[in-house]
């Protein structure tokens, strides 16, 4: 299997609202990132709540990652992960849609399928929400399996 190279960052810089990251990717690539819930989830980031010290982010060394301190940082495969679920990029809600059809799944037949509620499969599906990269891996799992539908 070919090896995957992930791109490195170039430039970061603070954007509004105070969670999002504008990031320059050395593919030429240049996201927005909402980073709000890796702040409200983990501790560790807890810090970066406050307005001033987010905004002192700066490229760690090498590009691999985002730092803020010597105890605060964030991978460049996280925030590239992020930024691909975030645009998209790794199931649109199109594709998502016709994946239900295809199965023909309804909204509640797709929620067991995928362990979620019927408001998220919802929102998914109205491109809402960004769907995850596990979800987007969820439905290719299930489009393997017989036209079974979840209970």
């Amino acid at each position: 299997m070919p090896r995957k190279i992930l791109p490195r960052i170039l430039a970061v810089a603070a954007a509004d609202p105070a969670t999002k990251l504008r990031i320059d990717w050395d593919n030429g690539a240049q996201t927005v990132v909402d980073v709000s819930g890796l702040i409200e989830t983990f501790r560790v980031y807890a810090p970066l709540r406050d307005p001033a010290l987010f905004r002192q982010v700066a490229v760690g060394e090498h590009g691999t990652d985002l730092v803020w301190s010597d105890e605060l940082d964030m991978a460049a495969d996280t925030l590239w992960r992020l930024a691909q679920e975030q645009t998209g990029a790794t199931l649109s809600p199109e594709a998502f849609r016709q994946w239900r059809v295809r199965k023909a799944y309804t909204l509640d037949n797709a929620a067991a399928a995928l362990g979620l509620s019927r408001r998220m499969v919802a929102y998914y599906e109205q491109g809402k929400k960004p769907i995850p990269r596990v979800v987007a891996l969820a439905t290719r799992a299930l489009e393997m399996e017989p036209d079974a539908i979840a209970s």
